[in-house]
């Protein structure tokens, strides 16, 4: 998963957002560990399950969100990192559904512990050609 998402981050620009879905031991953190290294972030990632959000420089700003411990529907107040410049990653976002923009880019990893991943994209079509190319490569770690 650490590959998938380095080789993800070149096709991200700012303003995105990226909902990842899966269910605990999917590799949603694992990818965004990857992903941040593709924007360049030298500091360690980890899940921000307690503090909800930590942000990280690199190329672009990346602000990695962990919503697993809020009920659903609660008015988030994460705007100002919505209509940033940086790019937004969301684990368990289920909570703020209502909140998400439609653009938002949707990633679902299916499998857990030491097995095969599957994942699934959605993302708007005028994305699709930059992140196949960004990913379409044989070694993408998946």
């Amino acid at each position: 998963m650490r590959a998938f998402g380095r080789k993800l981050a070149a096709a991200l620009r700012p303003g995105d957002v990226l909902l990842v879905y899966g269910d605990l031991g999917a590799g949603k953190t694992t990818f965004v560990q990857g992903l941040a290294a593709g924007l360049g972030v030298t500091e360690p990632v980890r899940s921000p399950t307690f503090t909800l959000i930590q942000s990280y420089r690199g190329v672009l700003p990346l602000h990695h969100m962990d919503l697993y411990r809020l009920p659903p529907g609660e008015d988030l107040g994460f705007d100002e990192y919505l209509s940033g410049d940086g790019v937004v990653v969301v684990e368990w976002p289920e909570a703020g559904e209502a909140f998400w923009p439609p653009e938002a880019l949707r990633l679902r990893i299916e499998g857990a512990g030491d097995g095969p991943r599957r994942v699934h994209l959605q993302a708007p079509a005028d994305r699709l050609p930059a992140i196949r190319e960004a990913i379409d490569d044989a070694d993408a770690g998946l």
